[in-house]
């Protein structure tokens, strides 16, 4: 399954349709003249791919094959099941660059100098990767990770399946996947973190501090791993689980919510140069916090998952919000009320869940618009911290996009 994954992708770009107009300082690969393939050349790249497929492959897709005899094209390859990106591409936003080390910069010893004399660093940016479908709807979304993840985690599951990057482009949401500062692809800083507390870097001694049994526990995923919660969603099997930590990444400098948010606003500008659109900001856990300081005037929605926290009302983010007219919706999962009670993480989570009730009941009352969703009131019942990642991520979508047409941003 995961190859045919990769096939239709690898289709799509072949297929790739018209460039639309962008900034600068991005890399788009769809400028490279793959739009003025013919269908005939999918049908050659297909049975070339066809030709080369390992043993191991062919067994998995003879189902889907056609019958003896049976005539086959580009057009009839192409399901509603198939992905096609129009354009995509990286960028950075935000950042600093640092005043020169001391000294005259030496050309003729450039690297080997280390004194670093004359040398500056461009440091503290968010870093995107994009895409935007062939059926793009003229709503991006900006997805911003939390503690302890990259963009990674939006793009896939822990069991291969697809993430939800790529569910909500095949309804027509160009996805911007965001690296914060500090983090992942956006690592350059002047300042290894020293946060020994949630940083995976001890204070003192810089040795590095494990954590996966305890973040296991407090993302409500089971008890002690590798053991779920009955009912669970999370995809079971070690193959899963070691998938799932490897995803985590940490930061290379100190968070710094108010960098964060800085640079996201700078992130949010770039999009709306590149689409003339404002985005729906789609956060989670950590990255919820930042998401209620970033400036407003380019965002349309706000989706939060699971966020850390919410603004406290008539605090300065909670009368941004409000005075943006910015539609907000709040999603949790379950193991939360029925949660085990002497963990602490428990009340964590009923605290903060609770916190986002209060929250809404004071934007609504105030003329705002606040949603939200408890999960197992839904009906949807088994996900943990990580809803867009487990079995039932399509389902939850879903959920997310009949609200997102109720809002117009469709």
């Amino acid at each position: 399954m995961k190859r045919k994954h990769i096939t239709a992708i690898l289709l799509a770009g072949v297929m790739t349709v018209s460039v639309l107009a962008g900034c600068g300082n991005q890399t788009d690969t769809a400028q490279s003249g793959v739009e003025e393939n013919t269908a005939q050349d999918t049908s050659e790249d297909m049975e070339q791919e066809e030709n080369t497929a390992p043993a191991e492959d062919t067994e998995q897709e003879k189902n889907t094959a056609p019958a003896e005899g049976e005539e086959t094209s580009a057009s009839d390859a192409i399901s509603s099941d198939v992905l096609m990106i129009a354009r995509q591409g990286m960028f950075s936003s935000g950042g600093t660059v640092t005043e020169p080390v001391e000294g005259d910069y030496d050309p003729t010893t450039n690297w080997m100098d280390i004194t670093r004399a004359g040398n500056t660093a461009h440091v503290d940016h968010a870093n995107v990767f994009y895409q935007i479908p062939a059926n793009d709807n003229g709503n991006p979304i900006v997805y911003l990770h939390g503690y302890g993840q990259s963009r990674m985690g939006w793009m896939t599951t822990p069991d291969g399946r697809e993430g939800w990057s790529d569910l909500f482009l095949k309804k027509g949401y160009a996805a911007f996947l965001v690296d914060q500062p500090r983090r992942g692809e956006a690592g350059a800083t002047v300042s290894m973190t020293m946060d020994g507390f949630l940083d995976t870097w001890a204070e003192d001694s810089k040795d590095y501090k494990p954590g996966d049994q305890a973040w296991y526990t407090h993302f409500r995923i089971g008890r002690v791993a590798p053991e779920r919660y009955e009912g669970s969603q999370f995809p079971e099997g070690d193959e899963a689980q070691d998938q799932f930590f490897r995803q985590m990444t940490p930061n290379t400098g100190n968070f710094d919510q108010t960098l964060d948010a800085a640079a996201l606003g700078a992130v949010m500008e770039d999009v709306y140069e590149m689409t003339g659109n404002k985005a729906i900001f789609v956060t989670h856990s950590q990255g919820g916090a930042v998401g209620w300081d970033v400036p407003v005037e380019n965002i349309s929605a706000i989706v939060a998952i699971e966020p850390g926290g919410t603004p406290q009302p008539g605090s300065e983010q909670y009368q941004r919000l409000l005075e943006a007219d910015i539609p907000i919706t709040i999603y949790f999962g379950d193991y939360i009320d029925n949660g085990p009670e002497d963990i602490m993480s428990t009340g964590f989570w009923q605290a903060v869940r609770d916190g986002a009730v209060q929250f809404a009941e004071s934007y609504n009352a105030d003329g705002g618009d606040c949603t939200v969703v408890y999960l197992p009131d839904e009906g949807i019942t088994g996900n943990s911290h990580f809803m867009f990642q487990e079995m039932n991520n399509d389902v939850i979508a879903d959920h997310i996009a009949a609200w997102l047409e109720s809002k117009g941003l469709n």
